[in-house]
This record gives C-alpha cells, structure tokens and sequence, in this order.
C-alpha cells in the first residue's frame, strides 16, 4: 500500500472515530417490569453504550429507579467512562405519566441549563402531553461547542399538532438563551395515519427551511415488519451544528439485526429503533465547513 493511501484512509478512520455519536430512542413501557428483566436490560444497556448522548422515553417508574439502575449497569467499577443521568418530572395531563432522561458520557459533556417547557400561551395552552424537556449541552471537544436539545414524545393523534409547536419551544428557547444550535429529537410519531402527506404544510418546522430534517419520510423507525413509518426524527437548527454533522451519519439502528434477536426478542426491548447521528470533533471539523438540505441528503436504510 503506497503512503498517500495509507495516510488518507487513516485520515478517513480518525474522521468516523472522532465524532460524538447522538441518539433517541423510545423505549416502549420502561417500569419495573422491564427494568427487572436481565436479558431486556443486557440490550438496552448495549444500545445506550453505542452513544455519547442518548434520549430516552416513555420511562413509566413512578419509584425513579430507572437512572440509578443504568447508572450502576453503565458505571459499575469503571472510571475510563462514567455516565451521567438527567431526568424530567413525571409528565402527563392525567393518571399516565412519563420521563424524558438524558444519558451522556462526563468525559465528552456537561448540562450547562436545562428547565421544562411552560405550555401556557395565550390561545394556545396545553397543546403537548408531555411538554419538552430542554437541556443545554457543552462540548468543547466537538467543532459546536454547545448545542440545546429538546426532546418530544406526542401523543399519536395530535402529532401535527405537537411538531408545529416545537417552532414556538425553539422560540421560547431562544428568548431565555443564548443558544445558536438546536436539535428537534424523538418520537414524532410522524408519519403513516398520524402525520398524513396533507398535514406537512400546516407544521412550521418543515416548511420553515432553516430547520434540517435528518431522518426522511420514507424511512422505517419501527421494529415490527408489519409497519413501515418514520415515526422518530431529528431536525437541526442552526448554521452551526448542520455544518457540523458527520456526512451520512443520520440513521436507525436495527438493533435486532445488530444483536441477532427475532422479532418476539426485539419487541421485548421496544416497538421502535434508536435514530442517531454524528458531530465532528473539532480536530477533523475545522477545515470541512459544508451545508446540508433536506432533500438531498443520503440517508441510511434499515435493511
């Protein structure tokens, strides 16, 4: 192998491995019952292990063991990695309620503010179940040294709804903060019957193009074979943090067939697979500005 294609596809390793890897992932029912189940646990704890920032929903533990237990799993007597956990109140308009929890290596991160979303405008009051949990996070090894994080699980028949009032959350965000770069991340539940094709012109954070979709309508975030739906998205704002992101590293990952699981196994786990992408690392960033669009850029496919 001659030098130059040594040096170049070395430069090409370093470029995939210096990234932080951001994920969200809706993890169907997470209570005692799955917390207790060792097998369902080994998996989860996997997948978690595969990112540096991981959004997780749908926590229904009304005893706020779920980040102790994942913090003893993830940590245990290791100190080259510690995790660190930070976790929303119980939301919900009536007896249901659930978490959004945040999980992020220490080396790589910190919370710099975080509060929970008021949905209390005038005229438009309570439009979320379970209103966003926004966190603002540092990076000072990333080419984006902070970036603010608001996660959305909706409820499945309000979904048009709910992802036309993320724009007043990043506004609400924006009047607080000093924030430039914003990732829109969770279970949308948009696409299939709850977001039909007539309904994307009514939800601002698709026709306003500064905000960047990662994750396109034609891909499946579901683990069942009997859907196809791209019910979990990632949308980007921010000049920044879209110049940031590591070409071609929006995908699902299929756990399942990463782990060798049958539909029955998987399902066990969660009815949905985590979305993910990349940030460079400001090493192998600064000198490679580009820009993205929505429409042309490569996405991975679940095979």
């Amino acid at each position: 192998m001659s030098q130059p294609l040594a040096a170049l596809l070395l430069l090409l390793a370093i470029n995939g491995a210096l990234a932080l890897k951001i994920c969200s992932f809706n993890i169907r029912s997470f209570g005692e019952s799955k917390r207790e189940n060792q097998k369902v646990m080994d998996v989860i704890v996997k997948i978690i292990k595969r990112c540096d920032i991981i959004l997780l929903m749908e926590i229904k533990d009304s005893t706020n063991k779920i980040c102790p237990t994942l913090m003893e799993r993830l940590n245990g007597n290791s100190r080259a990695t510690t995790y660190n956990c930070v976790i929303s109140s119980r939301l919900g308009r009536n007896t249901y309620k659930e978490q959004y929890a945040f999980i992020y290596k220490e080396k790589l991160v910190t919370v710099k503010k975080k509060y929970l979303y008021h949905d209390l405008q005038d005229g438009d009051t309570d439009v979320f179940s379970r209103e966003p949990f926004v966190v603002w996070f540092q990076s000072p090894q990333t080419a984006v040294k902070d970036f603010v994080i608001v996660p959305l699980h909706t409820t499945p028949e309000a979904s048009v709804k709910e992802i036309d009032e993320l724009a007043d959350v990043y506004k609400d965000v924006k009047g607080r903060w000093k924030a430039e770069n914003f990732i829109f991340m969770g279970d949308f539940n948009a696409g299939c019957n709850y977001v039909p094709k007539k309904a994307w012109s009514s939800i601002r954070l698709r026709t306003d193009p500064e905000f960047i979709w990662l994750i396109g309508d034609q891909e499946d975030t579901t683990v069942k074979t009997t859907t196809n739906c791209a019910y979990d998205r990632i949308v980007l704002r921010g000049r920044e943090i879209v110049n940031s992101v590591v070409p071609k590293s929006s995908s699902i990952f299929d756990f399942q067939k990463a782990y060798g699981l049958t539909e029955e196994e998987a399902l066990e786990v969660s009815d949905h697979f985590p979305v993910e992408f990349k940030l460079q690392f400001s090493k192998v960033s600064t000198s490679r500005k580009r820009s993205f669009s929505s429409g042309r850029r490569s996405r991975a496919r679940r095979s």
